[in-house]
């Protein structure tokens, strides 16, 4: 079929006669659109959710048993929202978390991409340990590591345990606007030189526990405020992620938070509940919890506990389109 001229379109009798037209050459009216691309406020496109590490390190377990380091090049579980459509990928709409797991002996070579990636361990014992851009560094509970865009990174098992942990990603941001790239090590030569060198934690590729807690001793103690007492982990740490360490007193509601940027929790320390838009999920170490953009959220915790927040706050900011509701309401 020919498509019509500018003649044809300027002669068209009637709207559904010009609708037609417009069908034939791509172009949509837009004062007849099905769905509007503006509307008040953000809508509720992903959903609050809640994965424990109990039932992922047990299937992580049997993983180990079904599959090696060559099969799968990295061995993990990819927390995915609930409302993710079939094509879906992130936990919320910029960032995807996923349990992982190595074993002893095991390498899981070296490869780099464009999206940010960070990890927070759960449990390892000594030998297991991260390679950042040639670097070598020690993996402990409770550390959170770093491999930013581009850098080459692996993991190695030198310990008689499996060692867990939890990745966090930009992946569904880096695929949202497109400059995904990824290379797989084509050697692991540097690997090799690296292997029996002893692991380092004079990298600013990690945050050890011991002095994220002990900034949070030196912060101002502010257990009901938005993120209780909390300490920033970089400024921020990623272009495109930002990590808080939070700490929870015992009994005591933070006041609830609504913003427009997503937000991931992983509890570190203790045991406690968040709630977010009025769905309450209890938690204890190693859980995390998903509280999607525009929904309010507040934590309690049931004994001394910590939270590690993760968050698509830098990109917000920068584009502009960082806003926080000061009086959220769990009705709106």
């Amino acid at each position: 079929m020919q498509a019509p001229s500018r003649d044809d379109l300027a002669k068209s009798g009637t709207l559904e006669e010009l609708y037609g037209k417009l069908d034939q050459i791509g172009i949509a009216p837009g004062w007849a659109k099905r769905t509007p691309s503006l509307w008040p406020s953000p809508r509720k496109n992903f959903v609050p959710a809640h994965w424990r590490y109990e039932q992922a390190r047990g299937a992580l377990d049997a993983a180990g048993r079904l599959i090696n380091t060559e099969l799968a090049e990295r061995r993990n579980l990819t927390l995915t929202n609930p409302a993710a459509t079939s094509s879906g990928y992130g936990t919320l709409r910029t960032m995807v978390a996923a349990y992982q797991m190595i074993m002893p002996g095991e390498w899981a070579r070296a490869h780099r991409h464009t999206p940010n990636a960070l990890r927070l361990i759960l449990d390892s014992d000594a030998g297991t340990y991260t390679e950042v851009d040639g670097v070598k560094i020690s993996m402990e509970p409770g550390d959170v590591l770093l491999t930013p865009n581009w850098s080459s990174h692996g993991h190695g098992n030198n310990s008689r345990s499996c060692a867990y942990w939890l990745d966090f990603l930009d992946v569904p941001l880096v695929q949202l606007l497109e400059p995904m790239f990824f290379e797989p090590a084509e050697e692991d030569k540097a690997h090799e030189a690296f292997e029996k060198a002893p692991p380092t934690k004079d990298s600013p590729f990690v945050f050890p526990i011991n002095k994220t807690v002990k900034s949070l001793d030196a912060a101002e103690q502010t257990p009901s405020g938005w993120f209780a007492t909390s300490v920033e982990l970089g400024n921020p740490a990623m272009d495109t992620i930002g990590l808080h360490m939070m700490r929870l007193a015992p009994k005591i509601k933070t006041a609830p938070y609504r913003t427009t940027a997503n937000n991931i929790y992983a509890a570190v320390k203790g045991t406690g509940a968040t709630t977010v838009d009025g769905e309450r999920f209890e938690w204890r170490r190693g859980d995390v919890v998903a509280a999607p953009a525009w929904l309010p959220h507040f934590h309690e915790a049931a004994e001394d506990a910590l939270l590690l927040r993760v968050t698509d706050e830098p990109v917000m900011q920068r584009l502009g389109f960082h806003r926080v509701e000061e009086q959220a309401s769990a009705t709106h």
